[in-house]
């Protein structure tokens, strides 16, 4: 691998063949259910030499949520109007609103979360993970890397079906994680021939 040079300041879009976001959630207390949103996008402004000044727009695709294995039922009460209504709100967006260092490379991101027609604050913490401004012959653009989780509650979000009475672990947990692992393409490096990996 040649040397490579730090990552420029510039606009970054979202590299979805390196992206994921998943949601983990109580199931009764007997597991820990994980699923995860198959379509979404982010938009990133990013400094390396000032991070906290970056911002971030994602959007999800609502219908995107993935339960493999899942009865048709719970699919259907899951992504319909008891609890996603995916139909009437196809969209779940987060803006990022403030972002401080907290470490060399770990961040606290304060943004709100658009969800079901309600809009939260939420809070992200995070780690940059690195990048490079490309590499000639093979990524033609600048590329960085992050990590991020957070957590809310849906009945926050007015879906409060299925949350397990108090003193209970009968349904369906309160508590959302999410967990995101990204990479962002960015400004092209000079001239340089090659493709993207």
């Amino acid at each position: 691998m040649p040397p490579v040079a730090a990552p420029p300041a510039g606009v970054y879009h979202l590299d979805k063949a390196h992206a994921s976001l998943q949601l983990r959630v109580s199931h009764m207390g007997f597991s820990t259910y994980t699923t995860r949103f198959s379509r979404f996008d982010a938009a990133l402004t990013f400094d390396p030499g000032n991070i906290s000044a970056s911002r971030l727009v994602a959007t999800v695709e609502t219908a995107s949520l993935e339960m493999d294995a899942a009865p048709k039922m719970c699919i259907d009460i899951v992504k319909g109007p008891q609890l996603l209504d995916a139909t009437k709100f196809p969209k779940i967006v987060f803006r990022s609103e403030k972002i401080q260092m907290t470490g060399a490379k770990s961040f606290e991101i304060e943004g709100t979360l658009d969800l079901h027609g309600v809009t939260r604050p939420l809070t992200l913490t995070g780690t940059y993970n690195g990048g490079y401004a490309g590499i000639p012959g093979m990524d033609p653009h600048a590329r960085i890397g992050f990590s991020a989780h957070g957590a809310f509650k849906r009945s926050d979000f007015g879906m409060g079906f299925g949350v397990p009475a108090p003193g209970t672990t009968m349904g369906v947990g309160d508590l959302i994680d999410v967990t995101l692992e990204t990479e962002f393409i960015g400004p092209a490096l000079g001239n340089t021939a090659g493709k993207s990996h």
